[in-house]
């Protein structure tokens, strides 16, 4: 999902406060509030630091800083990681805090207000343009970005041609030097850019679940950055070739690899591999051919390595801790996804969908809008696709359930394999048959930390095809919390869903509304309207869809994902990130004590060759360390779990085998709030208009799961109503999940 959330509740409208309404303590909130205004405070400077150096006050400040401290044992190569990277690992290092205090599960009461209310992160400004749907907190940092180019652009002219004054230089290589010095601007332009172009891909980063930003939209802010990073190295690369093919030297220049100062085949090789990766990554080769996208992009080493051996220790230092966290983020998830994953069972369903089980830890927590990144061995070693959630973390404390379009080639492998399992069971005449298995990994759950979609009264969600995937979670999820009396505020839901053909209805029973919660149409006001939009008229089959077409307990092929990603445990995690980024400190001190200072080493390219490997090799000593003891406390909590919950087991598998009598009248139950239009599309504008009139001008929040296109519609609607509103009070809160599964 594509939003910031609010982290505060919405009250009844009747004006009553919940029972289950939970206050933090002052002491608690001031911790919080504190933590937050600290790492505001250091964001703020070190953004304002990186937007103002190329100019002389922001350089000034930065060489004050740096001559402050560089007569440590670090020399310039800490100065500059202090002043460029330590802030991003300083504000990791509190978000840490952060989350332990914050904990799970808490609504905190907030003021209503008689006023239209305007939200930065949940307002779309832009709807069609090449940036897709943009909300107003993406599009200021948006216009930051390409305001920091042109400043930038214009500072280091400015200086570039103050320091031609300086020099005798002849009229002849005037221009050689302007371009040369002009390249090496764009380069330090794309440095900078490069600080922040690893964070948005780190899926698991505390950073990103700070500001409750899933890894699925933050990666549009890679690709943004991305692109404009990639300008600027090419720029960079294209003035110095120029200026190389005047001078008569560029197969000399190319292939120079200079032991003091910049080398220059290091950088080809890495401005190469990005290149790779910048054509693979456009759209129209990703969507057609996405397998060499996905290759190609692998490539990110070669590019991070040989940037380091192009420009040594201290200029990498300024985009280190981006990279670091990356890396952090990379070889937890190459932890997790080691280990094989119990399938417990799949199905067929006839709309073409594949549902899987898959085993889980108790302890694993998740929220009903996450998602997975899913590896088959038996189809592919090297892919992962990422898929939502379809089942509440209160379905089951050791499963989690995920549906499975098929549209491509890998998914319909899995499907064929899955119809096959039943095929191939040995027989006594031929022994020799085995039985297909599916070896599944995970990587994740990942999503939003808060569970935003409990927050509203009044939900409305939006779904096309496979999108009503996680609303079946949402469903299950605020179902399961009526039921329990635990925190929940939605008490009317509207569901539309949009599917081409009346073969996908299916995929609405696979939750049983009156199973979870019996007589739930008492609390919570559910509304279903389904738009078939390719069929004029139901199908005469229509009714008797709802069975799997093939059913298969799959044979256990590993065990319980692992709890390292995602929404893993706080304390755990920060113990990660701090003992691992003073495992690096260290290991770059113990490295300059004793052979770089000693041995007077100061081949630049070596340099950053070694500081490179001391990121690497933090990671892996330090944060394995961690790790494994991470995993012993993860199986002795697993094991206490196992030997508690053997009775549960039965009581509810009782419990269910007592409702299997009463299921065609749930299925009754749902079809009474639920409306199928065949041969028309929604229309938004009258939905939410009718909507604000049938539940008052109330706060709505609006999430939408879809392609891009349905995405856009709803946005457009959205950003029409809230701006032609003049008394309403209803704020609609857009929010997509746009995985092409």
């Amino acid at each position: 999902m594509d939003a910031n959330q609010l982290n505060k509740p919405l009250l009844l409208s009747d004006g009553v406060e919940p029972d289950y309404v939970k206050k933090s303590s002052f002491l608690v909130s001031s911790v919080k509030w504190t933590l937050k205004i600290v790492m505001w405070v250091i964001f703020i400077a070190w953004f304002g630091l990186i937007f103002l150096y190329p100019g002389e006050i922001g350089n000034q400040l930065a060489e004050k800083i740096i001559n402050a401290t560089r007569g440590s044992v670090f020399g310039i190569t800490g100065s500059l990681f202090m002043v460029f990277s330590a802030p991003v690992l300083i504000i990791a290092f509190l978000a840490v805090a952060h989350l332990i205090i914050s904990g799970g599960d808490v609504f905190e009461k907030r003021k209503t207000s008689k006023s239209p209310r305007f939200r930065l992160w949940t307002f779309p400004v832009l709807v069609d343009g090449p940036f897709g749907v943009v909300s107003a907190a993406e599009l200021i940092g948006i216009i930051l970005f390409v305001v920091f180019i042109f400043w930038a652009v214009y500072a280091y002219t400015l200086r570039n041609l103050s320091l031609m004054t300086l020099f005798d230089i002849p009229s002849t290589e005037k221009g050689i030097v302007m371009l040369e010095l002009t390249g090496l601007r764009f380069g330090m332009i794309g440095l900078l850019c490069l600080a922040f172009l690893f964070l948005p891909v780190a899926r698991g980063s505390l950073l990103l679940r700070l500001i409750d930003i899933p890894f699925e939209h933050a990666t549009r802010y890679h690709v943004w950055l991305g692109h404009l990073t990639m300008t600027l190295f090419t720029l960079h690369g294209l003035f110095y070739v120029i200026a190389w093919a005047i001078k008569g030297t560029l197969l000399k220049e190319l292939l120079e690899w200079r032991n003091i100062g910049i080398a220059n085949l290091p950088g080809v090789i890495s401005l190469l591999a990005g290149l790779f990766m910048w054509v693979t990554s456009l759209h129209p080769v990703r969507k057609d051919y996405f397998e060499l996208f996905f290759y190609t992009h692998q490539l990110y080493v070669v590019f991070v390595v040989f940037l380091a051996l192009h420009v040594g220790d201290f200029v990498f230092s300024i985009a280190a801790g981006g990279i670091f966290i990356f890396m952090l983020d990379r070889f937890l998830r190459f932890c997790q996804s080691r280990r094989t994953v119990d399938v417990l069972s799949a199905k067929c369903l006839p709309c073409g969908t594949v549902e899987l089980v898959l085993s889980k830890p108790r302890n694993l927590g998740y929220n009903a809008l996450s998602f997975i990144f899913l590896q088959v061995r038996e189809l592919s070693w090297l892919q992962w696709h990422p898929f939502s959630v379809s089942s509440s973390p209160l379905d089951g404390k050791y499963h989690l359930s995920i549906l499975i379009k098929v549209l491509g080639g890998w998914t319909a492998r899995l499907r064929d394999n899955i119809l096959s399992m039943s095929e191939t069971e040995p027989q006594k005449d031929l022994p020799f048959l085995t039985k297909t298995t599916i070896t599944a990994s995970v990587e994740g759950p990942y999503g939003h930390e808060s569970p935003y979609h409990l927050m509203y009264e009044n939900l409305i969600l939006v779904a096309g095809g496979i999108g009503i995937s996680p609303f079946l979670a949402i469903l299950s999820d605020i179902l399961h919390r009526v039921r329990d009396g635990k925190p929940c505020l939605p008490r009317k839901i509207l569901l539309v869903w949009a599917v081409k053909k009346s073969d996908e209805l299916p995929l609405l029973s696979t939750i049983d509304m009156e199973l979870i919660c019996p007589f739930f149409a008492d609390k919570v006001k559910i509304e279903i309207n389904i738009y078939v939009t390719r069929e004029s008229e139901p199908s005469l089959e229509e009714g008797n869809v709802h069975v799997a077409l093939k059913s298969s307990a799959c044979p256990l092929s590993g065990c319980n994902m692992s709890i390292l990603v995602g929404t893993g445990n706080n304390i755990w995690s920060g113990l990660y990130v701090i003992i691992s980024t003073v495992g690096f400190v260290i290991s770059v001190a113990l490295l300059r004590i004793f052979y770089i200072n000693p041995y007077q080493v100061s081949t630049w390219w070596y340099q950053g060759f070694l500081f490179i490997a001391c990121m690497v090799a933090s990671v892996i000593i330090f944060g394995g360390l961690v790790i494994s003891l991470w995993h012993l406390w993860d199986k002795k909590v697993s094991a206490r779990d196992e030997h508690e919950d053997n009775d549960r087991t039965k009581v509810k598998s009782a419990q269910s085998n007592e409702t299997v009598a009463t299921k065609d009248l749930r299925q009754k139950n749902l079809e009474n709030f639920t409306t199928i239009q065949y041969g028309s599309r929604p229309d938004f504008q009258e939905i939410f208009g009718c909507t604000s009139r049938k539940w008052g001008h109330v706060d709505v929040g609006v999430i939408v799961c879809g392609p891009p296109t349905l995405q856009s519609s709803v946005a457009k609607e959205i950003r029409s109503h809230n701006i032609s509103r003049q008394r309403h009070q209803a704020i609609y809160h857009f929010n997509s999940h746009s995985f092409d599964l």
